[in-house]
């Protein structure tokens, strides 16, 4: 796929794997538009790189979703939809009651997988209309094998990545063009994974990856140590699971 002269529309892209891949895109010489919740961070993007259209929108709203598309159907359009914006919560033990564990799971599902649903559904009659086209969707390495720190986070990129390969299969046979692009990271040096002392890929490795990916038409990008749970995830599930959950893991759920 060509990027070249491509408007594409990046969701969580005032910081972190967005906004590099917002910089990324825009070298690559495509006109770029992001998203996100926080002003301040949108602004300070739009300053380091003024090319940029930024529009405050958050993916777990259905009002914002309708508003965002209804901005940038004004401005004329995009070819590619990058469902990049996605949230964690703090680890719970799922073997202790808590409602908090209710109010996570409702979270991370409305925004890493409903959010991009609706989306999709909003955009899919335009980008069905134009020449070259692509959805890209963010899952992750957890959505092979599960994560003891992370359970509802896991199972929403899980469900994210059953539904992409659907929605790929389903514009197969209704003989659309539009690309579905699918992308596993590994764990990533984010804000969202300051704490963490675990291996990490940086976001500029990320989008290197991603970008190529693309362009040579690979739908399911595995990147860094995903390619090594994929391989082991089918054929010694025990293994990939005791490396995505070392032992060191259950005593802090215990604790």
């Amino acid at each position: 796929m060509n990027i070249k002269g491509k408007t594409i529309l990046i969701t969580g892209g005032a910081s972190g794997i967005g906004l590099e891949s917002a910089r990324q895109f825009l070298a690559e010489g495509a006109k770029v538009i992001i998203t996100g919740r926080n002003q301040t961070k949108l602004d300070l993007a739009k300053k380091n790189f003024p090319t940029l259209i930024a529009i405050k929108s958050d993916v777990e709203k259905e009002e914002d979703a309708v508003a965002l598309f209804e901005k940038v159907t004004f401005l004329g359009g995009i070819d590619i939809l990058y469902n990049n914006a996605g949230v964690g919560s703090p680890a719970l033990n799922l073997g202790i009651g808590n409602n908090q564990i209710i109010n996570n799971a409702v979270y991370e599902m409305n925004v890493n997988y409903i959010g991009v649903i609706r989306l999709n559904t909003l955009f899919i009659e335009m980008l069905k209309s134009r020449k070259e086209s692509a959805i890209i969707n963010t899952t992750s390495l957890l959505s092979l094998v599960p994560a003891l720190e992370e359970p509802t986070y896991s199972a929403s990129k899980a469900a994210i990545s059953f539904y992409t390969k659907i929605l790929r299969k389903n514009l197969e046979i209704l003989g659309s063009t539009v690309k579905v692009f699918e992308l596993l990271p590994p764990l990533v040096a984010t804000e969202m994974t300051a704490k963490r002392n675990d291996k990490k890929i940086t976001t500029e490795d990320l989008v290197k990856a991603l970008i190529s990916g693309i362009k040579k038409d690979k739908f399911t990008i595995r990147v860094g140590d995903t390619k090594v749970i994929y391989f082991l995830s089918r054929f010694f599930p025990k293994v990939a699971f005791s490396l995505v959950n070392p032992k060191k893991i259950y005593a802090s759920l215990q604790s």
